[in-house]
């Protein structure tokens, strides 16, 4: 008689495969550490055995987050088909939920993995779905999603060891970027000592590290910890710009585009589409808000870079980002259209964001057209809504700092200070400090 397989959490899985059960786990291991080598172990999950549902999944979420949208469906289809089969009720409500998220249908994968998280809280590849910058809460229009992600991981927190990496990992994440930084850099750091091959444990350490403004903690973090990150991983890059900012903190431009250049530019970068906009494009904003001169090559080679890509407008993350590229490099036709685009889904009521993403692509505008403000006028009523958007705290910050230099640079002294306090109350910043002695001369 064959032993029933399961998974790390005791979950049946439909496989008799011994084989196919110990590299499918190996695989959503790798997948859910963001770690090379995630492919392979799905592949050899696959060839152990090919009607195995569960592996093909998990493959499709990976080809998805590779960018190859088209084999995500066809790899989800054939799940599908197999787990109608041979699947249990949780296999297939599984992949019905992966299939959702790879069609698009972002609101239905929601729901579909919150009400499956209810009765299998342990499917953590579904669980996961809503957690992170770029997960289904973050990217749901809802302005507290930071809440909300606190809220699902305590709601399921009794059914995960006190050693689970992958729990760890995405409650410490929860709790950065909600406010709780102690708890959430405990929790993080604790995640990283379990696996150290865990760039999402790394991820969440240096944005609540950046939360707490504890910078130089943050660079000894990455320094130490990039080298041993294949050049090749989706987060290279990504992990990267969080050190080319610690060098903007400092004012030290150099340092911060010999890192940008190095690993973050459209020539060196390996991350997707989503990170590859959003980093060259916020960087190089950040750049110039900072005083700091910006070659023209480097704009072009980054407009180059993101040519083609988001070119319908909803995703309100790179809507954003997309629209500050032209902004930057002075393509008003082009963040015109995406506004108006923008503006025509908002009318039809399938716009998840709502109006703060057309009004932050003209505030961008008329930022970069000097018009500053114009640009505060938009952005002030705007910052209790900027977290529609989804990303991370570290992320909509540049739409801040964009508020603050439009202040400065339109003579609004007195709200620049104020805004200036407020965020010196929140977290010890240099940069702020040195914005802060520019008012007092």
């Amino acid at each position: 008689m064959s032993i029933p397989c399961t998974d790390r959490y005791d979950l049946p899985l439909s496989t008799a495969s011994a084989r196919a059960a110990e590299r499918y786990q190996a695989g959503v291991d790798l997948l859910l550490s963001l770690w090379p080598g995630t492919a392979e172990a799905l592949d050899e999950a696959i060839a152990a055995d090919p009607d195995f549902a569960l592996a093909l999944a998990a493959r499709a979420r990976l080809q998805l987050l590779d960018n190859q949208a088209g084999a995500a469906r066809e790899t989800i289809a054939r799940a599908q088909r197999l787990v109608e089969r041979r699947g249990t009720e949780r296999e297939r409500s599984h992949v019905e939920v992966v299939r959702r998220l790879i069609a698009g249908e972002a609101a239905q994968a929601l729901q579909g993995a919150l009400e499956h998280a209810e009765r299998w809280p342990c499917d953590i590849l579904i669980l996961g779905l809503p957690l992170g910058a770029f997960g289904l809460l973050a990217f749901s229009g809802r302005a507290d999603h930071d809440q909300a992600r606190v809220d699902l991981c305590e709601r399921h927190a009794r059914h995960f060891a006190a050693d689970d990496w992958w729990f760890l990992t995405y409650r410490g994440w929860a709790h950065g970027e909600n406010g709780d930084v102690v708890h959430g850099r405990a929790l993080a750091e604790r995640a990283l000592e379990l696996r150290r091959h865990n760039v999402n444990a790394t991820h969440a350490l240096t944005h609540v590290l950046h939360e707490s403004g504890d910078n130089q903690a943050a660079q000894a973090l990455i320094a130490d910890w990039l080298p041993e990150y294949p050049r090749h991983g989706i987060l290279h890059g990504h992990i990267a710009w969080h050190g080319a900012l610690i060098a903007l903190e400092r004012g030290d431009s150099q340092g911060a585009l010999a890192l940008y250049q190095r690993y973050v530019a459209p020539a060196a970068s390996t991350a997707g589409p989503l990170n590859r906009v959003s980093d060259n494009a916020s960087f190089l904003w950040r750049l110039e808000l900072y005083g700091h001169e910006v070659p023209t090559t480097l704009w072009q080679a980054t407009a180059a870079s993101a040519d083609g890509l988001f070119q319908q407008p909803g995703l309100a993350f790179a809507d954003v980002h997309m629209a500050l590229i032209a902004a930057a490099t002075g393509d008003r036709l082009a963040v015109e259209a995406r506004v108006a685009g923008l503006e025509s889904r908002l009318r039809d009521g399938v716009l998840p964001a709502g109006p703060v993403v057309p009004l932050l692509c003209r505030a961008l505008l008329a930022f970069a057209e000097e018009n500053y403000l114009a640009c505060a006028r938009l952005l002030e009523p705007l910052r209790a809504d900027v977290a529609r958007i989804g990303g991370s705290g570290a992320q909509r910050e540049v739409i801040e700092d964009t508020l603050l230099v439009a202040l400065l640079r339109g003579g609004e002294h007195v709200k620049a200070a104020a805004l200036l306090d407020e965020r010196l109350h929140r977290r010890p910043s240099q940069r702020d400090r040195r914005w802060q002695a520019s008012l007092a001369l």
